[in-house]
């Protein structure tokens, strides 16, 4: 909780296209090295740039090789952007700026560049305002020298030092929230659904036909990258030798029924029964399928990071194949629900797992998607909410401490466990009375804050304590 401002955010800055494997340190870092581009354009210097440096602070630094902070900022140096670049182009593109030394800035100016000196991962040195901190560096040929820092808190946003408080542009929305509390008003004012508040208030930010476009288009990417991940074999990539094992599943629980495409595939897994335990590897190899292909460089949709990416996505998938939910109109619906309870989150604590541990990321992921299923399945508005709190409440202190700074030990299987409690979350709250609930999602999102301010920094995603340092292992040279 960096801004006692009221913040301003869209269901599409909860839901970003991205690449892998982590939106504070891959998405977060491309998009604050394609600002610094963008920086020097607006001051009209691009074209003086004879040097750059980057520097790596904190768990930049710590945990940016396993995440591929490097490979980020080198690509958004190069003026590519995560949402349309070729995921297959990764390693060549990499490889042309190490042994041609040189990286062609904005893909304009080209500048001498060795990654091993003018890439520095300064491991022992952090920022004061946030773990995740990055400073560019460019030296102009008037001998003048520009640097700027910026900061990943989380979900791939961004911010510059010194500009803070900058969100963008005010918009008048009709329903202004901050907090639960404040949610739960509007719609007892006005009526409302949860996800029909969520959409008055998007109208002050675009037409609600773009809104289902843009929606619709981040559907298309979660279904692209769940089949994916479902039909792809091997071993991730970072020397941990983990194996994917989404595709084995999936071809077990299938056997020998054909499909060709996803909606041929939704139809074979709903013919494979309803039965808890089938359901129940169904929720696990969604979950994995995603994060497999996140840890393995491939195309994703924060949710509200990257490191749990892979919850929402597995229950809207149970949704959709165990639900009968399977209709834009729902899916829409599902995804404005839980945009919002991700909103509330960051306004209210954190969804950076460098400031608040996993709790953050997989527990903020879980109350989104419990949310977002207890309405679609119709839930009341207090459900819906009371859903989002027992979900996160059994995730408070889940710290970050990801073996080799990769984001796949143990952060894939804990898509699979943040899934399956937001389901369980749904039914407990469907099944309950709001009135006798004793804990609020408000108090939740305040102790989580208070947890993550306690946590000892080594649990916060730098791989220097838990199975981090627990874990014997052997990764190749960077």
């Amino acid at each position: 909780m960096y801004d006692m401002q009221r913040e301003q955010i869209s269901v599409f800055d909860i839901f970003k296209i991205g690449i892998g494997p982590s939106s504070s340190h891959t998405l977060g870092p491309w998009r604050a090295a394609q600002q610094f581009v963008q920086s020097l354009q607006q001051q009209e210097v691009l074209a003086d740039v004879v040097q750059l440096k980057i520097l790596l602070y904190g768990s930049l630094a710590k945990t940016g090789k396993g995440h591929g902070t490097d490979i980020a900022i080198l690509l958004g140096l190069s003026g590519h952007d995560p949402v349309t670049f070729a995921v297959d182009q990764l390693d060549s593109s990499i490889e042309d700026i190490k042994t041609s030394r040189q990286l062609v800035l904005g893909g304009q100016q080209p500048l001498s560049f060795y990654t091993d000196d003018d890439l520095m991962f300064l491991y022992s040195q952090s920022l004061p305002f946030h773990p995740n901190a990055v400073t560019f560096q460019a030296f102009l040929s008037t001998g003048k020298a520009i640097s700027e820092t910026y900061y990943s808190i989380g979900g791939g946003f961004v911010v510059k030092e010194g500009a803070e408080h900058n969100h963008g542009a005010e918009v008048d929305l009709p329903f202004p929230i901050e907090t639960a509390n404040e949610l739960l008003h509007w719609c007892r004012k006005t009526g409302l659904k949860i996800s029909e508040v969520v959409l008055e208030n998007e109208l002050a930010w675009r037409p609600e036909a773009k809104t289902r476009e843009g929606l619709l288009q981040i559907l298309r990417v979660l279904k692209e990258c769940i089949y994916r991940g479902c039909h792809t074999t091997g071993y991730l990539p970072g020397g941990l030798n983990v194996a994917r094992r989404a595709a084995g599943l999936n071809r077990r629980l299938t056997g020998d029924r054909s499909y060709h495409n996803f909606n041929e595939w939704i139809d074979v897994i709903r013919q494979t029964g309803n039965g808890f335990q089938n359901t129940l590897d169904w929720v696990s190899c969604f979950a994995l399928a995603v994060n497999e292909e996140n840890a393995s460089f491939g195309r994703v949709v924060t949710a509200p990071t990257n490191g749990a990416a892979g919850v929402i996505p597995a229950v809207l998938m149970y949704y959709i194949a165990f639900c009968d939910g399977y209709s834009e109109d729902r899916i829409i619906q599902f995804m404005l629900t839980a945009s919002e309870v991700g909103s509330i989150f960051k306004k209210g604590a954190t969804i950076s797992a460098a400031m608040g541990g996993c709790q953050a990321e997989i527990g903020v992921s879980s109350a989104m998607a419990a949310a977002a299923l207890t309405e679609c399945l119709g839930g009341s508005q207090r459900q819906v909410l009371m859903a989002a709190e027992i979900a996160m409440e059994h995730h408070l202190g889940l710290t970050c401490d990801p073996i080799g700074g990769l984001v796949q030990v143990p952060c894939i299987e804990r898509n699979t466990m943040g899934a399956i409690k937001a389901i369980t979350a749904s039914q407990l709250a469907l099944q309950s009375n709001p009135d006798n609930a004793r804990v609020s999602l408000d108090a939740v999102v305040k102790t989580m804050w208070q947890t993550a301010q306690d946590m000892n920094s080594k649990y916060k995603e730098t791989s220097d304590g838990g199975l981090a340092i627990n874990i014997p292992i052997s990764l190749p040279e960077c």
